[in-house]
């Protein structure tokens, strides 16, 4: 399974991963080295999840806000049936365990896989794609709850004062941003610090397709908790700053003018 060239690249790398931290008698990274794996890594781990969020973003807000919009209560039976089956696939798929959307990216990609040809396998692409997968039915459910939950008032209210239907969805959406950048702030959080996922795709490979939060797993099994430690102390670091600006965001778009 997968392309051979992938695989003997996967064994290589992980060959000369045991070489570097067991074969000068368990001595550890020099320290230029250390920092650059640590920047590289640091990198990658950003690349890949604010990518799968920008795109899911793009994808996954207009579809949420259309489906929190979609008013099914005065419809016949039929109407309301689709619109449970909607959620539900929507709520279920927010479920997803990550270990599923990595191995159906695998299995996509993979030498005998619909979409083997392209040799995506074991890329940050790869990586991207399976954490996509992932922040996609998030932000749609989170952005589709914030639109349904203030629809109705906001809406009556934009259509009283003359809206027209169109004019009066705009608005409703308009007034549910604060929970449209809490879907992108949730979406965020499961994308850096997804690990199974991206590990079954992009198969963990030193200076290639390692982040933060694989690359603390494999330094702990080689007992390396000098790395482990400066990597998990960058993962918080980073998830607190981004999370932090995107609360400041929500919370300047909330404070009445």
């Amino acid at each position: 399974m997968g392309y051979p060239k992938q695989e003997e690249e996967l064994a290589w790398y992980l060959s000369q991963e045991i070489e570097t931290y067991h074969g000068n008698g368990g001595d550890i990274l020099p320290r230029g080295v250390f920092v650059w794996e640590v920047l590289g890594i640091t990198a990658l781990s950003l690349q890949v999840s604010l990518t799968s969020v920008a795109i899911g973003s793009a994808i996954g807000v207009p579809l949420g806000a259309l489906l929190g919009l979609k008013r099914f209560g005065k419809k016949r039976a039929i109407s309301r049936l689709i619109e449970a089956a909607m959620k539900t696939s929507i709520n279920t798929l927010m479920g997803l365990p990550p270990v599923v959307a990595g191995l159906i990216v695998f299995l996509m990609f993979n030498r005998s896989g619909p979409l083997g040809f392209l040799g995506l396998l074991y890329t940050p692409t790869a990586m991207i794609i399976t954490q996509l997968i992932l922040v996609t039915p998030i932000i749609i459910g989170v952005t589709m709850s914030a639109v349904t939950e203030i629809e109705e008032a906001v809406r009556e209210r934009a259509l009283s004062l003359g809206a027209t239907e169109r004019q009066a969805a705009w608005i409703v959406v308009k007034e549910a941003r604060g929970g449209i950048i809490m879907a992108i702030i949730v979406a965020f959080g499961a994308a850096i610090s997804e690990v199974g996922g991206i590990m079954i795709a992009g198969g963990n490979i030193r200076w290639h397709t390692r982040t933060l939060t694989t690359a603390i797993i494999t330094e702990v099994e080689l007992g390396n908790f000098d790395m482990a430690l400066t990597l998990g102390i960058i993962l918080l670091g980073i998830a607190f700053t981004i999370n932090l600006a995107l609360t400041l965001m929500q919370i300047k778009i909330r404070r009445p003018v």
